[in-house]
């Protein structure tokens, strides 16, 4: 018994001791690029809190005319009025978008290409994770309608102005979590068995394929595509679940801030001479390895026609 007291008082104090080792560890990818982006125009979606917003505050912080697309408009206002003030970039600007309804997706790339002549940095940044099961407006389950549907269709979308403004860059945030995912045609939406952390797992998997399949279609084009693990990030993703939003508070030493889970994005976006590794996935700044799935080529373009079917796009 006392022995087991012992342990049980030593193991938090030899985590708080390892703490900032660990941490800085975790935290080791830094983005050093010393590239500013005057005239350059960027898209982040979900840039009002989190991630999001740590990557447009730096992209402002370099000179370019960014886009917040959000779902709240509201506070996507009050983060663009903090990013002019801290970057003294005016061109700060908030669009409504909802990934969770195309024709939300639409409405904002009918009215950004009226509005702009160029387009040089899509980053596909929101997402969902860990939701009860629902649908989105169209019918789509949750997870994948917003993290990867509603990503490839606004892409879709805003590709012509991308090859018009090339060089330019598409980044997908994906995540670790994409190792247990499965692309399982047959259960897509999750309407034959669904469990919220494996539809999250799935979505961050098909983020991978379609940055790969993607990037195989652009070749030559002058656009680039990358998909890019974060780390593990206190943010507002695990909102949906009160198991998550527990071990985030306990293992907090361990757990990046949105400002460095931004890096990779931002390397990805900035970085000079990445177009060779167009289709690559990224952590911490450095080229990260994914599973073998991720790695398929067949399921790749299989989803790649699946996607266009379910939001009755062209498949070339």
């Amino acid at each position: 018994m006392v022995a087991l007291l012992l342990l049980l008082l030593l193991v938090p104090l030899l985590l708080f001791l390892a703490a900032p080792h660990i941490r800085k560890m975790l935290s080791s990818g830094v983005c050093t690029s010393t590239v500013q982006l005057p005239g350059k125009v960027v898209v982040v979606t979900g840039a009002n809190t989190g991630i999001g917003k740590e990557t447009a505050k730096e992209l402002a912080q370099r000179g370019a005319r960014v886009y917040l697309a959000c779902r709240d408009v509201q506070k996507g206002e009050l983060v663009a009025r903090e990013i002019q003030s801290t970057t003294g970039n005016q061109q700060v600007l908030v669009r409504k978008l909802d990934l969770a309804d195309t024709k939300s997706i639409r409405a904002f790339a009918e009215d950004f290409l009226a509005e702009e002549k160029q387009l040089h940095i899509l980053i596909n940044n929101a997402g969902v994770m860990m939701c009860p099961y629902s649908k989105t407006a169209d019918g789509f389950e949750m997870h994948m309608g917003v993290n990867h549907l509603g990503h490839f269709l606004l892409t879709h979308l805003l590709l012509a102005k991308l090859k018009e403004s090339a060089p330019s860059r598409v980044i997908n945030v994906s995540s670790l979590a994409h190792h247990l995912g499965r692309i399982y045609f047959h259960n897509l939406q999750g309407e034959k068995f669904y469990n919220a952390g494996l539809a999250y797992c799935h979505s961050k998997l098909a983020n991978i394929l379609f940055t790969r399949e993607l990037a195989r279609r652009l070749k030559g084009s002058g656009v680039t595509a990358y998909s890019v693990h974060p780390g593990t990030v206190n943010s507002e993703l695990v909102r949906h679940s009160a198991l998550m939003r527990w071990m985030w508070r306990l293992f907090s030493f361990f757990i990046k801030t949105p400002q460095q889970g931004a890096q990779t994005s931002l390397y990805c976006a900035l970085t000079e001479g990445l177009e060779s590794l167009s289709g690559n996935h990224f952590s911490d700044c450095h080229l990260a390895w994914v599973s073998a799935q991720a790695r398929n080529e067949t399921i790749a373009r299989r989803l790649w026609d699946v996607s266009c079917d379910l939001l009755g796009l062209p498949t070339d």
